[in-house]
């Protein structure tokens, strides 16, 4: 436990949804979080019910689309501890719709935040992590990330790309970094806000009856977390117990 209490972990995407009770959850756990988001007001106020509860916390305004931001993230967290332990890369949109709707700027999005945020978050911490010889990225995927479904075709792409990437790195940096894709069932989140296109309303409205709550999602990056330095939990997915897909 003191080993973790000591742990870096930045959060990309952390205003809300996954992103918020993972930090909440691993600030509890006594980790020094780090949150990145462009809604830095929602940032402002997650910090401050952290701080009440005691933990450790930093904020910084956060694009995951410009890698020089994503950039500025890391460093500004390693100038503040002194080294970065875990980057969580949970940005993420999801902008349903058939592809038949041509909703190409909706599709640019979901590739520059879904695939390009990854890349961007690795290419800021792998140097660094190198470095420490040591360290950790989760990365976040979805049920998506093994099934397509009508509406999702983009969507799904981009996590199929996450997951690849993942097991790619996994592969490469060898015994000192951890690799780990989490992947979500339905979850409440604010992602099916994103959704223009009624279809795709639709299906999430469908999808959302048996959604579970980010926690479970916290929870299980936090168990991903806590395992010992040899040991690389993969991938881990969470969804639904009533979940088809």
């Amino acid at each position: 436990m003191n080993t973790l209490a000591k742990k870096v972990v930045l959060i990309t995407g952390a205003s809300s949804g996954i992103g918020e009770a993972t930090a909440l959850h691993l600030a509890r756990h006594g980790m020094h979080v780090v949150l990145g988001a462009r809604r830095t007001d929602r940032l402002q106020v997650l910090a401050a019910a952290i701080e009440a509860e005691g933990g450790s916390v930093a904020v910084f305004a956060l694009d995951v689309t410009n890698a020089a931001s994503v950039k500025e993230f890391v460093d500004f967290a390693h100038a503040r501890f002194g080294r970065v332990d875990v980057l969580i890369n949970n940005a993420g949109v999801m902008p349903l719709s058939k592809l038949e709707a041509l909703k190409i700027g909706e599709w640019n999005q979901m590739i520059d935040v879904n695939i390009r945020g990854v890349l961007h978050g690795i290419a800021a911490a792998l140097p660094l992590m190198q470095q420490q010889r040591s360290g950790q990225i989760i990365n976040m995927a979805s049920i998506g990330a093994y099934t397509v479904s009508p509406t999702a075709a983009v969507y799904c792409a981009t996590k199929f790309a996450v997951a690849a990437i993942s097991e790619g790195l996994r592969q490469e940096v060898g015994a000192d970094i951890r690799v780990t894709v989490v992947s979500p069932g339905v979850v409440e989140s604010e992602l099916a806000e994103s959704i223009s296109d009624a279809a795709g309303r639709e299906e999430m409205r469908s999808f959302r009856q048996i959604s579970i709550k980010p926690e479970a999602i916290a929870r299980a990056i936090h168990f991903a977390i806590e395992q010992p330095a040899d040991v690389d939990v993969s991938e881990i997915i969470v969804r639904p117990t009533a979940s088809m897909f």
